[in-house]
């Protein structure tokens, strides 16, 4: 698989097969991700994988946790800016409404929209789930850094065949993750990720998010 193919390939998965993923697979994609740009060669990213028996404890805890607070507690930073504008919005808006269509579930039915939500904190069935923390006195050239990081995880995933789907959900987590993980105070968890097989009969796994054109985006400059 080339790159590009990797990356028109690469989307978010929400419902993944029990198959399990080996170890050393999981080792290989993280050491190629590794190669990923970082200023300084600072290379701030914190990995927790999470697998068999340590991946089932770990989501007991976070079940318990649930029953309590269903959906989490505030995360550490903001998830999304608190206004967003257009054509932010409209994006944000849209991709949820492309989502919960593959699974016709209208948008006046919150609680089966709630239910699915909360898979976030299953891995979505996926056998393989990763945990991403950061050291506090980065800054925002290494959350970019980061970010390049997790690409290289999901495009290395796809060379494997598997898929994968980032989860910043996790994040409303962070004190249930913390406790398990033994995260140290100074490192922020910032995201989850799930890897494994995709379910390709999922409804769900038909969505392919809308991508603004080149020319929305992009000035070129060059010259008449």
């Amino acid at each position: 698989m080339d790159v590009r193919e990797a990356i028109l390939t690469r989307k978010s998965i929400r419902a993944f097969k029990p198959d399990p993923v080996p170890e050393e697979t999981i080792r290989d994609i993280l050491a190629v991700a590794s190669r990923a740009a970082t200023g300084g060669n600072l290379q701030p990213w914190r990995v927790h994988v999470l697998m068999g028996e340590d991946r089932e404890e770990f989501l007991r805890r976070v079940r318990a946790a649930r029953a309590e607070h269903p959906m989490g507690e505030p995360p550490e930073y903001k998830i999304y800016p608190p206004d967003l504008t257009e054509p932010y919005r409209t994006r944000r808006f849209r991709v949820g409404e492309m989502m919960y269509a593959t699974m016709n579930i209208p948008r006046e039915d919150k609680s089966a929209r709630l239910k699915f939500f909360s898979g976030n904190w299953e891995f979505f069935g996926a056998p393989v789930g990763l945990i991403f923390t950061m050291d506090r006195q980065m800054q925002e050239g290494q959350w970019a850094d980061l970010g390049m990081f997790l690409q290289n995880v999901m495009l290395m995933a796809r060379e494997h065949g598997l898929h994968s789907c980032p989860q910043e959900a996790w994040a409303v987590w962070h004190k249930v993750v913390r406790a398990y993980l033994k995260v140290p105070d100074n490192e922020i968890v910032f995201c989850g990720m799930a890897i494994g097989h995709a379910d390709e009969a999922a409804p769900v796994n038909a969505l392919v998010s809308e991508r603004a054109p080149v020319e929305e985006f992009a000035t070129f400059h060059s010259g008449k």
